[in-house]
């Protein structure tokens, strides 16, 4: 009884979630969102996820750095058929009024490039104002990098089917297919001016797939179940970048510039190595040399 009891909830589970009853179209569906929601226009944001970190102020400009040779934007696109980070981000940071970003990707500076090549041409009317000196510079360049992890539950499978035995192989196969998605992201602040490194953060977020209903009922039952487990990592790494973009800000309202001794940066740094001294630790000029100085300017 107990086994026809727990086929017979999980059936009805299934049934509720595999989307079976046709419904109409409904716009801004919460289900289909990720934390990155909304809109945004200029300093002003519509919708906002609530634990979205805010700025007062913006404390300059700021362009996306997205490295697409890495080893994780080949997993994001190709495996896991997701977009790139910088259009997610870009709403993040907008909504926030931490930054303001600028444009800097290769299909957007190409259109920015094209409209002044008709300037140019003579094709773009007149007043149309797309003349030198108007492009926004940089002040920081915003790197992001992924770390994903996905987490089979065969142990669970086992403790079920040795929890019901021979009867539990059903619901034993819906937990063998149960996934945990995870993503750890990180994101790194650059100074565009020096190169200095000025914050940097890590995020992560995790979401359990119960993908067995699949299995354990037909390719039919399982449909809707299958075809949201095909975005779910992509709210996992949604996630994790709002993590990770919370824990920068946070950091950021604290910020104080790092300073090195002496020379200032760039100027030596304090460790000295062998044959050399480090320029904050060089010594006075000697007296003899004083006097010869003293003696030219006589």
């Amino acid at each position: 009884m107990k086994i026809a009891s727990l086929t017979l909830i999980a059936a009805t589970t299934a049934m509720l979630l595999s989307g079976c009853e046709t419904t109409d179209m409904k716009m801004g569906n919460a289900d289909a969102k990720t934390v990155a929601t909304g809109a945004a226009a200029g300093g002003s944001s519509t919708n906002t996820n609530s634990a979205l970190e805010k700025c007062a102020t913006p404390l300059g400009t700021v362009s996306l750095i997205e490295n697409q040779s890495a080893g994780w934007y080949t997993i994001l696109t190709g495996e896991y058929k997701l977009p790139p980070t910088s259009n997610l981000l870009r709403l993040l940071i907008q909504q926030s009024n931490c930054f303001i970003v600028v444009e800097r990707s290769a299909a957007g500076m190409n259109a920015m490039n094209r409209e002044r090549a008709l300037q140019q041409s003579g094709e773009i009317r007149k007043g149309s104002n797309f003349g030198k000196g108007q492009v926004v510079s940089s002040d920081y360049g915003l790197s992001p990098e992924i770390v994903f992890s996905q987490n089979d539950a065969g142990g669970m499978a086992a403790g079920v089917g040795g929890l019901f035995g021979s009867g539990g192989r059903a619901l034993a196969g819906l937990a063998g297919n149960t996934k945990t998605r995870e993503a750890s992201a990180m994101l790194t602040l650059i100074d565009n001016r020096s190169g200095v490194q000025v914050a940097a953060s890590e995020g992560s977020a995790s979401k359990t797939d119960w993908g067995g209903f699949g299995a354990l009922f037909g390719s039919s039952a399982g449909g809707g179940i299958g075809g949201y487990s095909n975005t779910a990592q992509g709210k996992v790494v949604a996630a994790a970048f709002m993590d990770a973009y919370n824990q920068m800000v946070v950091a950021l309202r604290n910020y104080k510039a790092q300073t090195v001794q002496g020379q200032g940066l760039g100027g030596g740094g304090r460790l000295g190595v062998d044959g050399g001294v480090a320029p904050s630790q060089t010594s006075a000029p000697s007296s003899a040399t004083s006097s010869k100085k003293k003696k030219k300017q006589q």
